[in-house]
């Protein structure tokens, strides 16, 4: 990609791409193309050591067609207004296609977290909630934050504390973030959300087989050797549950280097070690590739870019060896580099569809927040029951007794997590089937990212349609 191509204009290319399949006005395009708001502040904290430095920060608010908004906050120095743009403009996507009720948002503060105390990012957390606040940015019914490079629950439950100190006692305040602690409003299974889709979106591609037959693949996860390049939550639970479904993870590659090892590498064993010696390099029988970088060019089925964005471009393209390649982080393939992939019958799977398990159990969690009662208190005693007296009743016929082991298991009500993994996986699923078809429907020169704007597109457009707003 050409370095005068910025983030955003290249989602806008993919978006302008998909737009000419359509038959949609072009004032409705331009309105669901643009951003709405920008929020840029600045504001000082102290630093451990008495001095004073100026923080730079935003929150983008990309659409508010659907409200509340809703995207993470990311904390990295790379952070700058165009970034949380496009970041955001793919979360108004993102939620259109797999149909949750918000508008993209997206937020940023442009430091590097390893280089503050955790009482300096507390500072900077809990201020920049204020900032929020103060502009109208961040509430229950107005923008909705979550966790995203850079931070997780512990930055989620300062700004939920300092959104409930300065809300005047507003019952549904613990609703303006989510990705909070269990004990602090959160929800059980957000954790692995992201990677649990990613690998729900993978199963799914690989379950059809006129596509496998074009990659010459067999259907199903189980054999296909996979490279992982992020091992952060993202890619450590992808990989996790690729493993677990019979995938090969042959290649994990991070920001201090890359291992490989062609009879693959356990997902677990390999996460422990990096707890332990602060690396994934190191790791006994584990070959250490020249560069982490150089794990995108190896020769596997699938590729999962599970870090940042632009890391897959003109510069690489030709190199690159995978059949499939899952966009498990936003904008990990610069637009040119994707045309060229997909002229040379790579299959990819979308960011703005494949990563979108992080925001739609989210969603399950802002529902619970307004909800004010747990998922599954109220049913999973009266199934467990209804279980029981249908195990039973099949014992009386039969004539056998199950083991108590199985018969718990086959009694078992769902529990909050079940709930959640449920509607995750079914999420997942109808998503992918949908731009699936759509893809087919637009024929020749459509690809399943172009498929998947389409999708988006006509969905946002519905919203204003209905309002008789535009034609």
């Amino acid at each position: 990609m050409s370095s005068s191509i910025s983030f955003s204009e290249q989602v806008n290319r993919n978006f302008d791409k998909a737009a000419a399949f359509t038959n949609l006005d072009r004032t409705l395009l331009s309105q669901i193309r643009g951003c709405n708001s920008i929020y840029r502040m600045s504001f000082p904290i102290k630093r451990d050591d008495k001095s004073i430095e100026v923080i730079h920060a935003w929150r983008c608010e990309h659409s508010q067609h659907k409200l509340p908004t809703k995207g993470g906050i990311r904390y990295s120095k790379s952070v700058n207004e165009d970034e949380v743009i496009a970041l955001a403009s793919l979360m108004t996507y993102k939620c259109a296609i797999v149909e949750v009720p918000f508008g993209g948002a997206k937020g940023g503060i442009k430091i590097d977290r390893h280089e503050y105390s955790d009482r300096e990012l507390e500072s900077i957390t809990r201020r920049y909630t204020f900032e929020l606040a103060k502009k109208n940015f961040i509430g229950p019914g107005v923008d909705v934050p979550a966790p995203d490079f850079g931070t997780g629950a512990r930055e989620m439950a300062w700004i939920a504390d300092t959104y409930q100190a300065i809300s005047g006692g507003n019952i549904d305040s613990l609703g303006c973030v989510t990705g909070k602690p269990v004990s602090q409003g959160g929800i059980r299974g957000r954790t692995e959300a992201t990677g649990r889709g990613v690998y729900f979106g993978i199963r799914e591609a690989c379950s059809i087989q006129e596509d496998m037959d074009k990659l010459g693949l067999s259907t199903g996860v189980e054999g296909k050797r996979v490279v992982i390049q992020g091992f952060g939550n993202v890619g450590f639970y992808a990989a996790r549950f690729l493993e677990e479904a019979g995938a090969l993870i042959i290649a994990i590659a991070e920001w201090d280097g890359a291992i490989f090892n062609p009879k693959g590498l356990p997902v677990q064993a390999v996460h422990e070690h990096r707890v332990e010696a602060g690396s994934i390099l190191g790791y006994p029988g584990a070959e250490v590739l020249a560069t982490n970088m150089a794990a995108l060019e190896l020769d596997c089925d699938i590729l999962i870019p599970a870090a940042l964005e632009n890391v897959i471009t003109d510069d690489n393209v030709a190199n690159i060896k995978a059949k499939i390649i899952a966009e498990a982080a936003n904008g990990p393939i610069a637009a040119r580099a994707s045309d060229e992939l997909t002229k040379r019958g790579v299959l990819i799977l979308p960011d703005a569809y494949l990563n979108a398990g992080g925001v739609t159990v989210s969603y399950f969690e802002w529902v619970k927040n307004l909800s004010h009662v747990r998922f599954g208190r109220m049913q999973k005693r009266f199934e467990e029951g209804a279980y029981r007296r249908i195990v039973s009743a099949i014992e009386n016929v039969t004539q056998r007794q199950f083991p108590e082991e199985e018969r718990e298991a086959l009694s078992r009500g769902a529990s909050e997590e079940d709930l959640v993994n449920s509607g995750l996986e079914e999420t997942m699923v109808l998503a992918y089937h949908q731009i699936w078809e759509i893809r087919k429907r637009l024929g020749k020169g459509a690809d399943l990212r172009t498929a998947a704007f389409v999708d988006a597109i006509e969905k946002v457009a519905v919203c204003y349609q209905e309002l008789g707003i535009f034609p």
